[in-house]
C-alpha cells in the first residue's frame, strides 16, 4: 500500500524507525474502526514524543515518563511549535476515550488527531529530518479499506493501548542510538529552523472548546448525529421590546429517545465564567416550551466548569459534568411523578413504632427540608437509636414520593456495608440491594453499599452493558453518610463533588462535638444539624437506650509508669534481665505512655483480665462474663492480652477470648460470630470495633488504651448501649435483672478525667496528608525564595528544583480519573511551569485546595515524606522570622537518636554532620541552604530511628503491678447543649417584650449604639457571661437573636413594604410575591435576599422572572434595611 499521509517517515536509514511504523499503523485502521485509530494516533504520539526526547539534548526528562507529563515538561513545550503542541493534547484526549469506554469515536474526531499526529511528525521532519520537504495532510490518501480486526484482537490493542506489539527492550535501543546524535541533531534543529518553512494548519480556540465539550458528552454516552442535535435552530428569540420573532440556535441540544429535548448545553469560552450566556439559554428554554408544551433544563460549559439549571427544580448549580440521557429523562419525568414527601406516612414497620417516636421525627424533618429546597441533612442521633432503620424507612417514604429512584450508602469500613446491606434486607425486602465492595456484578442495583474507596474507583470503572459508565453524575438520587463526621473531606469529597444528589449525613456524635466542617459540608448553621437526638434523652427520658456505670480504675504502672529507682533491689534485677532477653539497656524509666506500647508487664495485663473476670456484669446466673470488648493499644498490645488470658484461665475454651484486628484476614468473621454466637464472649480490638458494631448482649467494656478523640469516644461507649430485653444478666452491685439495664465501663487509662478536663481539641479541622503538606511547604518555600535576600544562584536553583519538582507531580495527574477532570483548569495551569514564576497568594491558595489534595507523592519511604515535613517547617518558620524552637529540639532529638547507632553504615557516613547537629550549636547559625543540606543527607536515615525501631522493641516485664483504686460512678458529660441558657434567654424576652430595646427590635425601629449595648449586656452579663452565648448561639448577632425570638411586628412589617403594597403598577402574581415575603419575614424575624432564590420563592416563577431590575433592586434594599436595622446603629 502505498501513497499514504505518513509514508515520509519510512526511510531507508531507518531514522524514524521509532515511531513510524505506528503512525502508519493507525493511518491504515481509521477506515475500520475510528477508535482504534484514535488508539493507535495516541501510542504513535508517544512513541515520536520519546523520539523527540532522544534526539534533543535541549529538552529535559521529566518527573514521569507517562505521556501527560512528557507534553507537559517546559522544555518540550518550548521545543514545539506552540499551534501543534494544543492538538497533541487532544490526541491523548480522545485516545484515553477510546480505550477506557466503548464509544464510538466519530470519523471527524479521528480525522482531527491523524491530522494533529501528521503534524507533530512533520514538526518533526522540519526540525530535525535531513531532507525536509513542504507537505500537508491529505484526508484522501487515507487508505477506504481498512486492516480487519476481530473482537480478540480490538481486546487486545485496548489492553495494551496500542496496535502493535511493541517490544520494550527494542525501544529502548533506538532511543540509545539516537541520543548518540543528540547533539548533532539539536544543533541541525536550529539551522533547519531558520531555512526552513513550517506552517501547520492552526485551530482556533473555539474548536479546542468544543472538543473538551464533545468529549464530555461522549463520556456521559451522547452521540452527536444521533441524540445530540448541533446549532439546532429556535423560533420567538426577542429581537426588540413586543417583537420576538427573532431566530436563536442551540450550542447543543440533547434528546430523549423519543426524539424530545431533554436538555440545552450552551458553550462559553474557556476564558468566561460557565455562568455567562444564561439569559440568552433560558430563552432558547423558552422557544422550546412554546414548540414542546414544557422548558428543558440547561447545562452551561466553558469545557472546565459546568453548570446545570432548572428553574422548576431550585437555584442553579454547579456540577461535574453533563448527565446521561438516562438520567435526564428520569428529572424531567419527575416533573410531572413526585409528589411532596410530607405527604406520606412513614411505614412504621421499618421506623417510628413503639417508643422511637423521635424516628418519624426525624424523617419528617429532612423531607421538610427537601421541600425547602435544601439538597443536603444532618442527623445527630445517639448510637443504638436506629439511624439505619431511620436511612431505610427515609428511602421508603422518598421513593415512594417518586422522589429517588437510585440510592448509594456510604460506609468507611467494609464490614459496616455488609452490616447496613443486611439491616436493608429486612426494611426493604422488594429493594434491589448491591454491595459494591463484594459484588460489582449487582451494580443495577437500586440502593448500592459501598466504601468510599470502591466507589472512587468504581466512578471510572464500572460500565453498564453499553460499555458507558455506570456511575454517571446524576445516576444516584441520594446518597447516605454513614458516621458523616469522618471521611467525608479531602480526597473522598470528589465522591460528592462528582455526584449531584440529595445528601444525607448520619452521625452519633454529640451535636457539639461535630466538627465546624462538618456542619459546613451539611450546609447547615453551626451546632444546629437538621435533626437532634441525644444520649441523655434516650437513656433518662425516653429509655430506649441503656445508661453505663463507669469504673475508674488504677495501677501504679498505668498512672505513673515505671521508675528504676523506685524499684525494689529484687524489681531492679528483674526489670534488668527483663531488657536483657531482648538485647537492650534497662532504661532509667518507662513513662505511663510507654507502658501497652513497647512495654507490656504480665502483671498489669493479668489485673486487668482478673477485675474484669471477677467484677465485670455476668449472665446465665453468675455463671458467664457477659460480653465483653477490651479496647486494647495495639496489634501486639491485643494478642499479648489474648495470650495473657490463656494463662489465667486454660480451662475455658481456647475461642473464650479472641483478638479483632485489620491484619487477620477473617477478622470480619470474628466480629459475625461475637454477635451471633455465644463464643467468643470476649473480643480484645484494635480499633476494628470502636464503631458501627451492633451486638446488643455487651455489658462490659474495657478501656485499656488512650483515647483522646471525644468523638471517638462516644462512638466506642456507644457500642454498650443498646437495648437487650430477656437478657438475663447477674450486676455485682445490685443483683440479678430480667433485661440488660446498663452497662459497665473499666477505664484504666484515665479517660473519663481527661475529658471531665473539658480539653480544648483542635477545632474541625480536615485531615491533611503528609504528602499534601510537604507539598504546600515546598511551594511556600518557593514563593519564599522569590525574595530579594534570596537571589543568589544557589538559592535560585533550590528553587528551580522545588518546581521541577511540584510540576513534575502535577504533570503525572491522571486525566483519565475523574476527581482530576473535576479541576481540570487548575491542572492545566499548572502544568504549565510558567504558572510558578511568579507565585502569589492566589497561587498559594489554587496550589493548597485543590492541587495538593490531587497529586500523589511516590516517595516510598514515609519516615523520609515526614522528615521532609519537619525540615520544610523549620526553613518556612526560619525564613519568616517565626518560632524554631520546636524544631530545633525535633532534629536534635532525632540527632542524637542517630548518633547511637554508629553499626549502620548509613548512618555512619553522615556522623560528623549527624553530631555537629545534635550538639545544638549548628543550627542556630544554620542558613535555610544548611537546613536543605541537612533534610537531603538525613531523610533515609530517618527510617532507622522511626517508632517501630531496633530501640522499640517489644519488652515483656515481670513486675509486680496491683490494682491501686477502683472509683464507681463515674461519668464524662455528653456535652453541653446550653438548654438552660437558652431558656433563660427565650423566657427573659418574652417576659420583657415591652422594654424600650426589645420592642424596638420587635417594631423595625433603629436603635442607638447605646441600644446595642444594653442589649450585649443582657446577654452576657445578666443572663449570663460571653462565653455562654458564643456557645449557644455562635456568632448570630444579638439584635437577629431578638428577632428570630419575638419575631417582627405584622404592622411593622407592612410598613416596611408599603411602597410595594400600594404601588398600583404591580400585577396579582407580585403582589403576592411581596406578601409570601412579608410573612417570611414576620415568622423569622429577617430575610437574607439570598433567601429570594430559594424555595418556595422560586416557584411557579422566579423573583428575576417576576419583577424587572429597578424592581429586585428596591426589594432587596427594603429587605437589607430590615436586617440592617437589627444588626447596626443608627447614624
Amino acid at each position: 500500500m502505498t501513497g499514504m499521509n505518513f509514508d515520509f517517515l519510512k526511510r531507508k536509514d531507518g531514522y524514524y524507525n521509532l515511531f513510524a511504523d505506528a503512525c502508519i499503523e493507525a493511518e491504515k485502521v481509521y477506515a475500520t474502526s475510528p477508535a482504534m485509530c484514535a488508539v493507535g494516533c495516541r501510542k504513535a504520539l508517544e512513541l515520536a514524543v520519546k523520539w523527540v526526547y532522544a534526539i534533543d539534548d535541549s529538552i529535559t526528562m521529566p518527573y514521569r515518563d507517562n505521556l501527560a507529563s512528557l507534553l507537559h515538561e517546559r522544555s518540550f513545550m518550548d521545543a514545539v511549535d506552540g499551534r501543534v503542541w494544543r492538538k497533541l493534547i487532544g490526541i491523548n484526549k480522545l485516545g484515553n476515550l477510546a480505550v477506557h469506554t466503548e464509544r464510538v469515536v466519530a470519523p471527524p474526531d479521528a480525522i482531527l488527531v491523524l491530522r494533529g499526529l501528521f503534524e507533530f511528525v512533520d514538526w518533526i521532519d522540519y526540525c530535525y529530518g535531513p531532507d525536509y520537504e513542504v507537505r500537508t495532510f491529505d484526508e484522501r490518501i487515507i487508505p477506504l479499506k481498512g486492516i480487519q480486526l476481530n473482537a480478540g484482537q480490538i481486546k487486545a490493542i485496548k489492553e495494551r493501548e496500542s496496535l502493535l506489539s511493541e517490544k520494550e527492550a527494542e525501544i529502548k535501543r533506538l532511543e540509545a542510538e539516537l541520543r548518540k546524535i543528540s547533539a548533532q541533531a539539536s544543533q541541525a534543529k536550529e539551522d533547519n529552523k531558520r531555512s526552513r518553512e513550517f506552517n501547520p494548519e492552526d485551530i482556533s480556540e473555539f474548536m479546542t472548546r468544543k472538543h473538551y465539550i464533545d468529549w464530555d458528552l461522549a463520556l456521559a454516552g451522547w452521540k452527536l448525529g444521533d441524540n445530540v442535535i448541533e446549532e439546532r435552530k429556535v423560533l420567538g428569540m426577542p429581537v426588540e421590546p413586543g417583537n420576538s420573532t427573532g431566530v436563536g440556535y442551540v450550542d447543543y441540544l440533547l434528546l430523549g429517545k423519543d426524539g424530545k429535548p431533554l436538555a440545552i448545553l450552551e458553550a462559553k469560552k474557556t476564558s468566561y465564567s460557565e455562568q455567562k450566556g444564561l439569559k440568552q439559554a433560558r430563552l432558547y428554554a423558552e422557544c422550546l416550551e412554546k414548540e414542546y408544551g414544557y422548558k428543558p433544563p440547561i447545562f452551561l460549559s466553558n469545557g472546565f466548569a459546568t453548570l446545570f439549571v432548572d428553574d422548576q427544580n431550585g437555584a442553579p448549580r454547579e456540577v461535574s459534568s453533563v448527565f446521561s440521557q438516562e438520567d435526564l429523562q428520569k428529572l424531567l419525568n419527575r416533573r410531572a411523578s413526585s409528589i411532596r414527601p410530607s405527604t406520606l406516612a412513614v411505614n412504621e414497620e421499618i421506623a417510628g413504632a413503639g417508643r422511637r417516636y423521635y424516628q418519624i421525627e426525624a424523617i419528617q424533618r429532612v423531607c421538610a427540608n427537601i421541600e425547602e429546597g435544601r439538597r443536603k441533612s444532618l442527623l445527630v442521633m445517639a448510637t443504638g437509636t436506629g439511624k439505619t432503620r431511620v436511612s431505610a424507612a427515609l428511602v421508603d417514604v422518598l421513593m415512594r414520593a417518586g422522589l429517588v429512584k437510585n440510592v448509594l450508602f456510604l460506609a468507611d469500613r467494609v464490614v459496616l456495608v455488609r452490616q447496613a446491606k443486611h439491616a436493608y434486607q429486612s426494611y426493604l425486602p422488594n429493594a434491589s440491594l448491591c454491595n459494591l465492595c463484594s459484588n460489582k456484578d449487582e451494580r443495577n442495583a437500586r440502593i448500592v453499599f459501598s466504601t468510599y474507596p470502591t466507589m472512587l474507583n468504581a466512578i471510572d470503572s464500572v460500565k453498564n452493558e453499553d460499555g458507558d459508565r455506570m456511575f454517571t453524575p446524576a445516576h444516584f438520587d441520594l446518597i447516605i453518610v454513614d458516621e458523616a463526621h469522618r471521611s467525608i473531606f479531602n480526597r473522598f469529597k470528589a465522591i460528592f463533588d462528582y455526584f449531584d444528589s440529595l445528601v444525607v449525613g448520619l452521625t452519633a456524635t454529640p451535636a457539639n462535638e461535630v466538627d465546624r466542617n462538618t456542619y459546613d459540608f451539611f450546609e447547615v448553621e453551626r451546632g444546629v444539624p437538621t435533626y437532634v437526638y441525644d444520649y441523655e434523652i434516650a437513656t433518662e427520658v425516653d429509655h430506649v437506650l441503656v445508661p453505663y456505670l463507669g469504673i475508674d480504675t488504677h495501677t501504679d504502672f498505668l498512672d505513673n509508669g515505671i521508675t528504676y529507682d523506685q524499684l525494689s533491689p529484687e524489681e531492679r534485677e528483674q526489670y534488668e534481665d527483663d531488657f536483657d532477653a531482648v538485647g537492650q539497656d534497662a532504661p532509667d524509666e518507662v513513662t505511663a505512655e510507654e507502658i501497652n506500647r513497647w512495654v507490656f508487664n504480665e502483671s498489669t495485663v493479668d489485673n486487668v483480665l482478673v477485675t474484669l473476670m471477677e467484677k465485670g456484669i455476668h449472665t446465665q446466673g453468675g455463671q458467664e462474663l457477659g460480653k465483653t470488648v477490651i479496647f486494647a493499644q495495639s496489634q501486639e498490645h491485643a494478642r499479648f492480652i489474648t495470650k495473657r488470658f490463656a494463662k489465667l484461665y486454660p480451662s475455658l475454651p481456647g475461642d473464650y477470648i479472641q483478638t479483632v484486628v485489620y491484619s487477620d484476614d477473617y477478622a470480619h468473621t470474628i466480629i459475625d460470630d461475637f454477635g451471633l454466637k455465644p463464643r467468643p464472649v470476649i473480643a480484645v480490638s484494635v480499633d476494628m470495633m470502636d464503631t458501627g458494631v451492633d451486638v446488643p448482649e455487651i455489658v462490659n467494656l474495657v478501656f485499656f488504651k488512650k483515647v483522646r478523640s471525644k468523638i471517638k469516644f462516644w462512638q466506642m461507649i456507644g457500642r454498650g448501649t443498646r437495648l437487650c430485653e430477656g437478657l438475663e444478666v447477674v450486676d455485682p452491685l445490685n443483683g440479678p435483672h430480667e433485661d440488660k439495664e446498663r452497662f459497665f465501663i473499666f477505664d484504666w487509662c484515665n479517660n473519663f478525667a481527661f475529658f471531665s478536663e473539658d480539653p480544648k481539641e483542635t477545632e474541625g479541622k480536615n485531615a491533611v496528608t503528609v504528602a499534601q503538606t510537604v507539598f504546600n511547604r515546598r511551594a511556600e518555600l518557593a514563593a519564599l525564595l522569590q525574595e530579594s535576600a534570596y537571589a543568589g544562584s544557589d538559592y535560585q536553583e533550590w528553587r528551580k528544583q522545588l518546581v521541577e519538582i511540584m510540576h513534575g507531580q502535577v504533570t503525572a495527574l491522571n486525566d483519565d480519573i475523574f476527581y482530576i477532570r473535576q479541576h481540570r483548569r487548575e491542572v492545566e495551569k499548572y502544568r504549565r511551569v510558567e504558572s510558578y514564576t511568579i507565585l502569589s497568594a492566589v497561587s498559594l491558595s489554587e496550589l493548597n485546595k485543590p492541587i495538593s489534595t490531587l497529586i500523589v507523592d511516590d516517595e516510598a519511604d514515609l519516615y523520609a515524606l515526614r522528615f521532609d515535613s519537619l525540615m520544610y517547617g523549620y526553613m518556612l518558620a526560619q525564613g519568616q522570622g517565626g518560632r524554631t524552637a520546636s524544631y530545633k529540639n525535633r532534629l536534635a532529638v532525632m540527632a542524637n537518636g542517630l548518633a547511637s547507632l554508629a553499626s549502620v553504615p548509613q548512618v555512619n557516613a553522615q556522623m560528623p554532620l549527624i553530631m555537629r547537629v545534635a550538639e545544638g550549636g549548628m543550627l542556630n547559625e544554620a542558613s535555610l541552604l544548611d537546613l536543605e543540606d541537612i533534610r537531603k543527607r538525613f531523610r533515609s536515615l530517618i527510617k532507622f530511628i522511626a517508632g517501630d525501631g531496633p530501640q522499640r522493641q517489644v519488652v515483656i516485664t515481670h513486675l509486680d503491678d496491683p490494682v491501686t483504686q477502683m472509683n464507681y460512678g463515674v461519668s464524662v458529660d455528653v456535652g453541653d447543649s446550653f438548654e438552660d441558657y437558652k431558656l433563660k434567654v427565650e423566657r427573659y424576652l418574652n417576659d420583657y417584650g415591652d422594654t424600650l430595646v426589645i420592642d424596638k427590635l420587635r417594631n423595625n425601629k433603629p436603635m442607638t449604639e447605646f441600644e446595642f449595648q444594653q442589649l450585649e449586656r443582657i446577654f452576657t452579663s445578666e443572663l449570663g457571661n460571653a462565653e455562654d452565648y458564643a456557645k449557644a448561639y455562635g456568632d448570630t448577632p444579638f439584635g437577629l437573636l431578638v428577632r428570630k425570638v419575638v419575631h417582627l411586628d405584622r404592622d411593622a412589617a407592612m410598613e416596611a413594604f408599603a411602597g410595594f403594597l400600594n404601588d398600583q403598577s404591580l400585577n396579582e402574581q407580585q403582589i403576592s410575591f411581596i406578601k409570601r415575603v412579608v410573612d417570611y419575614i414576620v415568622k423569622s424575624g429577617y430575610m437574607e435576599p439570598k433567601e429570594l432564590m430559594k424555595p418556595p420563592f422560586d416557584r411557579p416563577r422566579s423573583f428575576m422572572q417576576i419583577f424587572n431590575t429597578q424592581q429586585q433592586m428596591a426589594l432587596v434594599t427594603t429587605i437589607k434595611t430590615i436586617k440592617e436595622n437589627a444588626v447596626t446603629p443608627a447614624a
